[in-house]
């Protein structure tokens, strides 16, 4: 069964998952869509900055996070003099390390969906005196609902399950920054097998069932279409 302490980790970690992601959406909606239009030369250093997450190991990441977001870094320096505390080890540094972390499983899919859309929807709209923000929210959008859809899931649920960078930035503070992962590992070091199997195998099937969830919403997507 769930301990007190565990429900409160899996409510942090859900709450850390849905302020990500929505963050990811409002910051990485226009940045995707940038990135699946432009034609300027070297936007590839951009996308392999988006990307870095991908292959850099989350300790890497959260290493120098933690040094950018300590007392001594140039965040964490700034905030001092502005009177503030260091984000290292607190619920807004979880957040931060997160949203760079899960940064290319939600714009990835947003560019490919966006590029995927072409020209010519958007030139039919521009041909009825639809404006350039009336084609994206009344023409984009719908055209990208899968693209959508499968960022969201992705950029929450890679969330869910981070361990390196957020065991780096957050520490493992009860009631604060520990999160699940965290606090699957503390019952595996403690030999509590039984009790990491229950949050392990959770975690499992609620994976599980959101990619089913996606890929269901996609295929009904794709049949409404033809």
């Amino acid at each position: 069964m769930f301990t007190d302490a565990d429900l409160t980790s899996l409510a942090i970690t859900l709450k850390l998952a849905l302020v990500a992601t929505m963050i990811l959406l409002i910051v990485g909606t226009p940045l995707a869509w940038w990135l699946a239009r432009t034609s300027w030369r070297y936007k590839f250093f951009l996308e392999a900055i988006v990307a870095l997450p991908l292959i850099l190991p989350p300790t890497v990441l959260g290493f120098y996070l933690l040094i950018a977001l300590g007392p001594n870094g140039p965040i964490g320096g700034l905030m001092s003099v502005m009177g503030s505390e260091s984000l290292a080890f607190t619920f807004t540094g979880l957040v931060i390390g997160s949203v760079i972390y899960s940064m290319p499983f939600v714009i990835q899919p947003l560019q490919n969906a966006f590029a995927a859309i072409g020209q010519r929807p958007l030139e039919v709209a521009a041909t009825l005196r639809a404006s350039p923000l009336d084609r994206f929210f009344t023409v984009v959008l719908p055209l990208a609902r899968p693209g959508i859809i499968t960022a969201c899931v992705l950029g929450f649920a890679h969330t869910i399950g981070e361990f390196g960078v957020v065991l780096m930035i957050g520490g493992n503070i009860p009631g604060e920054t520990k999160v699940i992962s965290i606090a699957i590992y503390d019952h595996v070091e403690s030999l509590e097998y039984a009790q990491a199997h229950t949050l392990a195998g959770g975690l499992l099937i609620l994976s599980f069932l959101m990619l089913v969830a996606v890929y269901a919403a996609n295929r009904r997507f794709r049949v409404s279409v033809l």
